[in-house]
Parts: C-alpha cells; structure tokens; sequence
C-alpha cells in the first residue's frame, strides 16, 4: 500500500504531541495503512520539538522539525508538504480536534482515485458566537471569490501527491492553503466530521489573532477589497452629484440652511473613507513588497533526522 504522510502543524503543543502519535498510530495500524508522522513545530516556547524528538528516537516513522521562530501555520503547513515523503498526505491539527478516526475513510477514497478529500464540519464545537459570525461573514466572502462552498471547509484534507506538487511549485510567499486546494481544481470529494474539543491546553488563537489571519489570507487570495474600495468611490461619487444639485437648488429658491453641521459630517465620512482606502491600498503595497524581497517561508532550525541520525521509515 502506498505510503501516507501525516502533517501536524504544532505551536506550544508539547502535551498533546505524545498523545496525538499514539492515537494515530493506532488508528493507521489498525487500518493496515504505511504512515509517516511529520510534527513541524512553529518555533514553539515550551518542549515541543523535544517531546518530538523523544518520539522520533523510538519510532522511526515519526520525524520532526522546528522553525527557528514562529511563521506561522501556512509556513508550517507547506514545510510539511516539502518534507512529506508519502504517495498522499493529510494536514491535521495536533490538538486532535480534527479525529483521526476519519483518516482511513479518506485514504480509501483516495485509493478511489480522489485527488482531494476536503473534510467538512458537521458540527463547528463550542465556538463563542462572535468567532462564529466572523467566520461564516470571512467564508461567505471567499465562497463568492472561489464561486465554491468554504463555509463549514478546514485545514483538515487529504491530498494526492500532484497536488502537493503543484502547492509546493507556487513561488507566492503570503498564501492561503484552505483556498489553494479549491484554485488548484483536480477531483475532489468532501467527507463530514465533527470538531472535537482540547482536553489538554488551550487555543493558540485569540480574536485578533484570527481577525489578522483572516485580513492576510483575504488580501493574499483576492483583490475584492480593492474592489470594494471602488465601488465606494462611485457611490460617493453619485451621492455628491446628488447632495450638490439638491445643495444648489436650495440656494436658488433661497432654502439654503445655515450652519456647518451637514458639512461637518460630509468632511468626517469622506475623510474616514480615504483613510480606508488609503489603508487597504497600502497593506496590498505591503503584500507586494514582502513578495518582491523573495525571502524564504520558514528557516528550519533543528531536524530530528539530523538530531538523532535516523531517517524515517514507514510501516
């Protein structure tokens, strides 16, 4: 059977990452499939890599990196996709809220000759409701760029190996890899789970941190807030021509009203618009500039393969 890369992005997960290994090697034992586990730690502060490691030492199918300070979970995603070794593999998060018990499923339909399986939330878990309006405003959003459904999708897929190809071929430096896999095409197929909760630790995502995520994987996949800084523009436009003639027509038949308040407000909301539109315009500027530079995604500091001098194997 062909070989099945496990990709967990992990930041700050050293209680979880002993855990995790075993239920998914397990899981894949049980279901007769060769694995290889790749932790890449996101340049955590606690033991991560060294829990990591541990686990590297006893079991040469697990391997294991660490940036050489945090990127991100995009740039631990793709280090993932670099390092994967398999014919396939699945992202997951470490924390196990995606369930590994519906790893097997997905690589049976891949054996189908699925060249995605996306897996779709049934159920969204005990998320605050303004997480929960943000998140279907951001996907509603995206599901209009990609003329796709994102709504209930995740970072939780399984991908054949020409698709992690041509992800790893991108020259981008800013992306959005729950989107790229809808641009990428290819045959795909959706597989329905429900979100489980942390026993151990807690989100690493707070509400700014996802409101900043969602603002740079909005500007990194689509040029609609431009867009939209257009369309105000012309229903500005519109609404001065419109203010102005009833302005004029005031004057002449001698109705004008005396006072500063209505120009005061024009001033306030015109120039509040052009301060948006000068900020929207400039962090597109910003996403040029760091594309330009051409630096690379991530710097790995430490491999467990360099570390410990076993290379991985698979089951």
């Amino acid at each position: 059977m062909a070989l099945l890369s496990i990709i967990l992005p992990s930041y700050n997960e050293e209680a979880n990452i002993a855990r995790t290994a075993v239920r998914l090697t397990g899981v894949l034992e049980g279901a007769n499939i060769p694995f290889e586990l790749l932790f890449v730690s996101d340049g955590s502060r606690d033991h991560t890599y060294e829990e990591i490691r541990k686990l590297s030492l006893k079991d040469p199918r697990i391997r294991g990196v660490e940036f050489s300070r945090n990127f991100g979970k995009e740039a631990a995603i793709f280090a993932g996709l670099h390092l994967a070794k398999g014919s396939c593999c699945v992202v997951m998060d470490c924390d196990l809220q995606h369930p590994p018990e519906v790893i097997p499923q997905m690589y049976d339909l891949w054996k189908q000759g699925y060249d995605i399986v996306e897996g779709v939330k049934s159920d969204r878990g005990q998320e605050s409701g303004l997480h929960r309006f943000f998140a279907n405003v951001f996907y509603g959003l995206m599901s209009r760029v990609m003329k796709m459904d994102m709504r209930d999708t995740s970072d939780f897929k399984l991908l054949d190996r020409k698709v992690m190809d041509v992800l790893t071929g991108l020259t981008e430096r800013n992306t959005f890899f729950r989107a790229l896999t809808f641009w990428a095409g290819f045959s795909s197929v959706s597989v329905a789970y429900q979100v489980q909760e942390r026993t151990y630790g807690e989100s690493k995502w707070s509400f700014w941190g996802l409101l900043k995520y969602a603002v740079s994987n909005t500007t990194s996949f689509t040029t609609a807030p431009l867009q939209m800084v257009t369309v105000a523009g012309i229903a500005f436009i519109v609404a001065s021509v419109i203010l102005g003639a009833q302005t004029l027509f005031n004057y002449f038949t001698h109705n004008a009203v005396e006072g500063f308040t209505t120009v005061i407000l024009l001033l306030l909301i015109v120039g509040g618009l052009l301060m948006l539109s000068m900020g929207v315009i400039g962090h597109y500027i910003a996403r040029i500039y760091e594309e330009i530079k051409g630096r690379p995604r991530y710097i790995i500091a430490k491999d467990t393969v360099k570390d410990t001098g076993k290379e991985g194997a698979a089951s």
